[in-house]
């Protein structure tokens, strides 16, 4: 008396098919695919943490006198103008 069988599914499937629409209950099993496998891509990120590339690279300095000329030249212009 208490067992859920099969039948009792498909009667609450098409119940709630009704209730929300074809597209609503699509939409909403395509939002929670995309939530599984974002979280199976975080757990994997966490599991194998990236090679630290950009700390292994030397800074990278600004040549000052490029710097200067290339200000220089934007005053000229727009003095010109």
């Amino acid at each position: 008396m208490g067992g859920v069988s099969i039948w009792h599914w498909i009667v609450v499937g098409i119940i709630v098919m009704l209730l929300f629409g074809r597209g609503k209950v699509s939409e909403l099993m395509g939002d929670v695919a995309k939530g599984i496998k974002s979280f199976k891509k975080g757990m994997a990120e966490e599991e194998n943490p990236p090679a630290p590339t950009a700390a292994t690279e030397p800074p990278k300095t600004i040549d000052q006198t490029a710097a200067a000329t290339a200000t220089a030249q934007k005053v000229e212009a727009e003095r010109k103008v």
